[in-house]
């Protein structure tokens, strides 16, 4: 009797061992300091200075969080520099290591991600995606479906032609400047497109594909006589503006694009969000997902406001303008006007 009672004993012993081990393998992983931990693959679509600061307040974000909560968000990072071969490959190492969820920060890197990872449970979140409902990232931005959800960058790009027109009434043409292979630029730049030619305004478009490529098509702009120059959040030009900027400040041709971070590498204007702010709030939304086992596709996609704009003083005062002359003709169209001075990195 004894020994069928110790069998027992050992039996229900081994059955709680493995339910344990069970446990943590769905996330619930132990620390060495015996925290719950967590296991998250952030990779990162290109080193521009938008990106970066996403991730940036993404990783200072969960490491607060996870202080707070008493839990361990470990961070994976890595970046693809735009080379799809390579994201595959981070991909596919994020799910040999087991991950509990990724986090892909630009549009690329999401659909990427969210292909490799259909119907394996992992949940994806994506930051920056300018358009997810056109690129099919989500069914809607209320109910996404599947297993992602995330943040948006949105384009305000109607706001942005007002604003060109609102600083020259008398302008007659201007230049589209952007990577045809962008998902993040093809919306505004057919909106943008229309807009121009609905105001009788001359369109020149130029393309790249790379910082040399970019470079050659702000020469041409400045050759075809354009008067102003728009480029939405697209992360070749981003990566370029350091080499471009001073092309077109030397032409007197402002340069007007969706991110802050251009004006911070010497863009005359930025318009859209604050990319701090959208890598704080994409934290939020991965911690929430994962600390309460949440659906992502039931979490609605998070906006932001997109109308806030960065004025580069460098290039304000050589173009002799002021900060109260642009801030009366830009109120109509911004929620709020800040400046900022050319730097290469935040």
């Amino acid at each position: 009797m004894k020994n069928l009672l110790k069998k027992g004993a050992a039996i229900l012993l081994t059955l709680v061992l493995i339910s344990s081990l069970f446990a943590c393998s769905q996330g619930e992983e132990k620390s060495a300091s015996g925290e719950t931990e967590y296991v998250i693959g952030l990779c990162n679509y290109v080193d521009d200075a938008s990106l970066n600061q996403i991730v940036e307040n993404i990783q200072s974000r969960l490491a607060e969080i996870g202080d707070e909560k008493g839990v361990k968000f470990t961070v994976r990072y890595d970046n693809c520099n735009a080379d799809a071969n390579v994201l595959s490959q981070i991909i596919a190492n994020f799910m040999a290591a087991d991950t509990d969820m990724m986090i892909g920060v630009a549009t690329p890197v999401a659909m990427a991600m969210q292909s490799a990872t259909e119907g394996t449970g992992i949940p994806v979140v994506f930051s920056a995606v300018s358009d997810p409902l056109s690129t099919g990232l989500v069914s809607s931005l209320e109910a996404p479906g599947a297993n992602i959800t995330g943040t948006s960058d949105a384009l305000n790009t109607g706001s942005i032609i007002e604003m060109m027109v609102a600083a020259n009434p008398e302008i007659k043409s201007v230049g589209l400047l952007y990577d045809p292979g962008q998902d993040s630029s093809k919306k505004p730049i057919e909106e943008a497109r229309a807009l121009l030619k609905s105001k009788g305004i001359k369109v020149t478009e130029q393309t790249g594909t790379n910082v040399e490529e970019v470079t050659l098509a702000a020469n041409a702009l400045v050759s075809a006589g354009v008067e102003a120059v728009f480029t939405p959040t697209d992360n070749t030009v981003m990566t370029a503006e350091l080499s471009i900027c001073e092309i077109f400040e030397n032409a007197g041709i402002p340069h007007y694009c969706g991110a802050d971070s251009f004006a911070l590498n010497g863009a005359f204007l930025g318009f859209g969000v604050n990319y701090a702010d959208l890598g704080r709030e994409t934290a939020d939304m991965a911690a929430e997902i994962l600390l309460g086992d949440l659906d992502p596709g039931s979490v609605p996609v998070k906006t932001f406001d997109n109308g806030i704009v960065t004025i580069n003083e460098d290039v304000m005062k050589a173009f002799g303008l002021t900060l109260e002359d642009l801030s009366a003709k830009f109120s109509d169209f911004a929620s709020k006007i800040q400046t900022i001075k050319t730097a290469e990195a935040f």
